[in-house]
């Protein structure tokens, strides 16, 4: 399954040049993913009431062309990594001209709530683990 966003960029989140600064596009990804999880019924809010907390690992980001202020960005968001311990989440940034602008990719584990450690989803919570097992789009993680 792939979710859409789409960010109209402020001025403060922009250069002298106009062109947005590359430490917005986490706060993006992060806006697209919770929207994801959001259409597929899996609000952060809901998974947490379960006692799960998403826990930022790694993320990359490849920059193919820069954002300008005031002219909106459609983030497409996809699923691309699901372990028992962890989750992949891809972003593909377009201008609104249609061109790839950005590519990157969040990685985040499975922790209890209350211990912070890391669990095995798959054991803690087969039916949430299985629902987002069904939204993978596999062998689509490069940046």
């Amino acid at each position: 399954m792939i979710s859409i966003s789409k960010v109209l960029p402020r001025y403060a989140e922009t250069d002298q040049m106009g062109v947005v600064h590359h430490s917005v596009y986490a706060i993006w990804y992060e806006e697209a993913r919770t929207k994801f999880l959001n259409d597929v019924g899996l609000p952060y809010d809901t998974i947490e009431k379960e006692g799960v907390l998403s826990v930022m690992v790694e993320l990359t980001s490849n920059y193919k062309k820069p954002a300008y202020y005031n002219q909106e960005i459609e983030i497409h968001t996809t699923l691309v990594e699901l372990t028992p311990a962890k989750f992949t989440c891809k972003y593909e940034l377009f201008n609104n001209e249609g061109e790839l602008i950005n590519v990157g990719k969040t990685t985040l584990v499975w922790a209890d709530s209350k211990t912070f450690k890391i669990i095995n989803l798959k054991k803690h919570n087969a039916a949430l683990y299985e629902k987002l097992e069904k939204l993978l789009i596999k062998n689509d993680v490069d940046v």
